[in-house]
């Protein structure tokens, strides 16, 4: 059960990481329209990858009694 914890912790991290580089590489796109979809996009996934994390958790905690 805790590895499931364990990979919803991997998986949010891996998540940030790849936001983070999502926003540092789009000051560099010159289509700010398109960049500006891009940032809501990333933090649309930042948001649900949180969550989701949050969630499993919870499902976690629950399976060995805290």
């Amino acid at each position: 059960v805790t590895d499931a914890g364990v990979g919803a912790l991997l998986a949010r991290a891996a998540v940030l990481g790849a936001v983070m580089n999502v926003r540092v590489n789009a000051s560099g796109i010159k289509d700010k329209e398109f960049t500006a979809q891009l940032l809501h996009r990333a933090d649309e996934l930042e948001k649900q990858a949180e969550s989701w994390e949050t969630e499993i958790r919870s499902q976690v905690n629950q399976k060995i009694g805290l």
